[in-house]
């Protein structure tokens, strides 16, 4: 099943449900996706949409950081809402020791050995985590086993 045929399951459900919050959110990626597949002139596939709902969700996660530094916990609670709804439709994502292995073996790869290299190895890593881990993990950890 396609991710636009879950979500628009998914609408379908939380208006029977009643669910405002979830209801919101599931729009709100749907047109998302869709202005990306205007953008791109064509249907999305599945790492388009990937990469799509990434950018969703560190959106919200960039902005849930500055409402908690400013103290805005009535602004941060939806949001924490919001970002466990995304979640639900991202891939598993990865542990840190499953990212530390990727990092070990692009650093590896590439022949990596300060932290000049580190463009190179965070070119192999990215398109592998792509969706499945946070940038700054990866780049914490590559940045950890280059130093």
């Amino acid at each position: 099943m396609s991710l636009l045929d879950r979500l628009n399951q998914d609408m379908k459900q939380a208006m029977k449900d009643k669910n405002k919050q979830k209801l919101s959110v599931i729009r709100m990626v749907k047109a998302s996706l869709q202005n990306e597949s205007i953008k791109l002139g064509h249907d999305l596939n599945e790492e388009e949409e990937l990469t799509v709902l990434a950018r969703e969700m560190k959106q919200r996660k960039d902005s849930l950081q500055e409402f908690e530094k400013a103290g805005r916990n009535d602004l941060a609670d939806p949001l924490k809402e919001e970002i466990a709804i995304i979640t639900d439709y991202m891939p598993q994502q990865l542990s840190e020791d499953e990212v530390k292995e990727i990092v070990l073996a692009a650093i590896e790869k590439v022949g990596a050995s300060s932290k000049a290299d580190m463009g190179k190895v965070m070119g192999v890593v990215m398109p592998q985590v792509k969706g499945k881990a946070d940038g700054s993990l990866v780049n914490k950890l590559v940045q950890q086993n280059l130093s």
